[in-house]
């Protein structure tokens, strides 16, 4: 509940590369970076607090929280630690909906008119709600102390039950585009975990380990994959312990259309909305080959209207409308019907595919256990 004020401090223009590609996607008005700084909290019962903070790179996009797939199983799972690990995933779904549900007011028509407005050709740009910042304190903020009892500081360190989910925030950016398979990777323990009133791993304590999977995006809209493990977890007080975890869960932008199978592995997909994008664009460039059927009898060389309106459509969007009807020109609508429809093919079916990013302070689920030593593991019969 603690309100954050900052504001915008730099707003970079787009590259004149950019400048160009959105023109010829009629769009005279291409978002525009921006960089924002957060200084001052101001707390429930009104008291102000000054703040120096630097906002993490890959930031300030719309996110969710993706879950991982539960793996199959049958009717009636007996697994404690398999339950336990699917209700604190549940529960920390809820949280994360539950306070989206407060930034993402005032609801979807204020975001249907602000999608309707982004459509012009020349439009205002927005930060729309729903924008998550992640913002590092450069200074360390006191708020008093408290005393540790004896029976605390007794069960720090004791070895988290199977099945435990942690929240963390990771310290190492990945991407799938450039992290290398056997890259070290640490996550930060940012809430503490207890167990049944017992203080197990407090707010502070690293996970580290490596990734163990990855594939890079490819041509023919193949998107990549990106799998981490973690194997070691160390206390602030020095005490280090050998885990299995795997990411549970995770926030991720929206637009990466990111997916989590059973075993914590990430995969970015593909919007199905390409087959119908598609098939839009190419319909609206047949429409513009479509020409006048009278044309050779007196008809209008220049093909109908509405024909050259559909290649405008297709291929410059209002712009190309606008063009189509000033221009009586059957070849122009056949152009930008051609180039909607072998855009619209190249960017869904050829172009390269999305890749898997995890900016740096990217916030996770991560589900841990304990690994248990060789020795106590009984050797087979002979």
């Amino acid at each position: 509940g603690t309100e954050v004020d900052g504001q915008i401090i730099k707003i970079k223009s787009p590259s004149a590369g950019r400048r160009t590609a959105a023109a010829l996607d009629a769009d005279f008005t291409p978002a525009r970076k921006t960089e924002i700084e957060f200084d001052e909290l101001i707390l429930p019962d009104g008291k102000r607090l000054a703040v120096h903070t630097v906002v993490t790179p890959g930031s300030g996009q719309p996110i969710q929280f993706v879950s991982a797939a539960e793996a199959n199983q049958g009717k009636g799972v007996k697994d404690a630690a398999a339950m336990k690990a699917r209700a604190a995933k549940q529960q920390a779904k809820q949280q994360w909906d539950s306070a989206m549900e407060q930034v993402k007011r005032p609801g979807k028509l204020r975001r249907i008119e602000r999608y309707a407005v982004a459509q012009l050709p020349i439009h205002p740009q927005y930060l729309p709600e729903g924008v998550v910042y992640f913002a590092e304190l450069q200074q360390p903020l006191s708020f008093g102390s408290e005393p540790l009892t004896p029976a605390l500081a007794s069960s720090i360190g004791a070895p988290p039950p199977d099945g435990s989910v942690v929240h963390a925030r990771l310290i190492t950016p990945l991407s799938s585009a450039t992290t290398q398979k056997g890259a070290d990777v640490e996550a930060m323990v940012s809430q503490p975990l207890f167990d049944d009133g017992r203080l197990i791993l407090p707010e502070g304590s690293l996970l580290k380990g490596s990734v163990v999977q990855v594939q890079a995006a490819r041509h023919l809209s193949r998107n990549g994959q990106l799998r981490m493990a973690f194997h070691e977890l160390s206390l602030p007080s020095g005490v280090e312990q050998k885990v299995e975890a795997t990411l549970a869960g995770v926030e991720a932008g929206k637009a990466s259309n990111l997916k989590l199978d059973s075993e914590g592995g990430a995969q970015a997909t593909t919007s199905r909305s390409r087959y119908l994008a598609t098939a839009i664009s190419l319909s609206l460039a047949a429409a513009s080959f479509a020409g006048d059927s009278d044309a050779g009898a007196g008809g209008n060389p220049a093909g109908n209207t509405s024909n050259r309106v559909a290649g405008g459509a297709g291929g410059y969007k209002l712009i190309g409308i606008a063009l189509g009807l000033a221009v009586h020109s059957h070849p122009l609508g056949m152009a930008m019907g051609a180039y909607g429809g072998g855009m619209s093919i190249y960017t869904h079916f050829i172009a390269r595919g999305h890749d898997v990013v995890f900016p740096k302070n990217t916030a996770m689920e991560i589900g841990i256990g304990t690994r248990r030593p060789a020795a106590d593991v009984a050797a087979p019969a002979k």
